[in-house]
């Protein structure tokens, strides 16, 4: 079995982008060239990784399963090529890290254990907060760096960002729900059923921003902070919802089946990131720290 580091990374710009068109823009390579390396994976895997869609792809669950550890070897081989010849190598001290609730659950902690192994002098202090606390502390001096929703950022004037992931944001959807069927869903199909709302990481105004933006409002039957209790719910045919790809998982924890799919109308991606003040002077270990994670994902690009 041989698989390229290069067709892992094509297949992971598709997949976190939604669209091999868009997948190909960020890489900066041909549509065909992403299109030949998913096909050459899933070839090489014996299953498949993406669903095509006229609107674009959706990962599969073995695809979900393949992209976790894609994305954890692309993570080990940046590390290992860095950590040789990092002029942070030597780095030593603290750094205060704010984190935000989905961070601190589905991005950060793979990545910490990774940059505690690289850098053993370097503490790691983890703060979790809500995005405005975090922001003011950072303003303030209480925080040296953030790993954040950068999306939602508010004192861009004053605080730096650096987007490490972009994830898409789908509907999700109870096994053999009505709309499975239907080749297009918009936001006027999604409101015409009962409807879960997150309400943590500021979820509820963000989706209330794209909602507005049409003349449907969803259908909300429960409220809550709980990404697991979403999950359930959606599980059990309790309502639909709109979440990111990167809290994506394909069963609840009852076991039950949840499908997603792409919609018609303009949702925004979920970014994550890193965040600091503009005028600050970062020390050796937050330095470390910064250039680890962004060395890690590569940059996507400005925000």
């Amino acid at each position: 079995m041989s698989v390229s580091l290069k067709q892992m990374r094509y297949f992971i710009a598709a997949a976190e982008s939604g669209q091999i068109s868009q997948g190909a823009i960020e890489l900066n390579v041909s549509q065909s060239a992403v299109t030949s390396a998913v096909q050459q994976l899933e070839q090489t895997l014996g299953v498949r990784l993406l669903e095509r869609y006229p609107t674009g792809v959706r990962v599969t669950p073995e695809g979900s399963r393949f992209l976790s550890h894609a994305r954890d070897i692309i993570a080990a081989v940046e590390e290992a090529l860095r950590v040789p010849r990092s002029f942070h190598a030597a780095a030593a001290g603290g750094v205060r890290v704010g984190v935000t609730y989905t961070v601190a659950g589905y991005f950060l902690p793979r990545h910490h254990a990774r940059f505690a192994r690289s850098f053993p002098n370097v503490t790691v202090q983890l703060y979790e907060a809500p995005r405005d606390v975090i922001e003011q502390a950072l303003l303030d001096g209480a925080l040296d760096i953030a790993v954040m929703l950068v999306s939602n950022l508010a004192a861009r004037d004053r605080l730096q960002a650096e987007p490490l992931l972009r994830s898409q944001r789908r509907l999700w959807l109870p096994a053999e729900h009505p709309l499975l069927r239907a080749e297009r869903i918009g936001l006027g199909d999604v409101a015409q059923f009962p409807y879960v709302m997150l309400t943590v990481d500021e979820a509820m105004h963000t989706a209330r921003l794209y909602w507005d933006k049409t003349p449907y409002r969803p259908n909300i039957v429960f409220r809550t902070m709980s990404v697991e209790a979403v999950r359930s719910m959606v599980a059990a045919g309790m309502g639909l919802t709109i979440l990111s790809d990167m809290v994506f998982r394909p069963w609840s924890l009852e076991g039950q089946r949840i499908e997603t799919r792409l919609l018609d109308d303009d949702i925004p991606t979920m970014d994550v990131g890193l965040a600091w003040r503009r005028d600050g002077e970062p020390s050796a270990a937050t330095s470390a720290f910064h250039d680890f994670l962004s060395l890690a994902h590569g940059g996507v690009g400005p925000p």
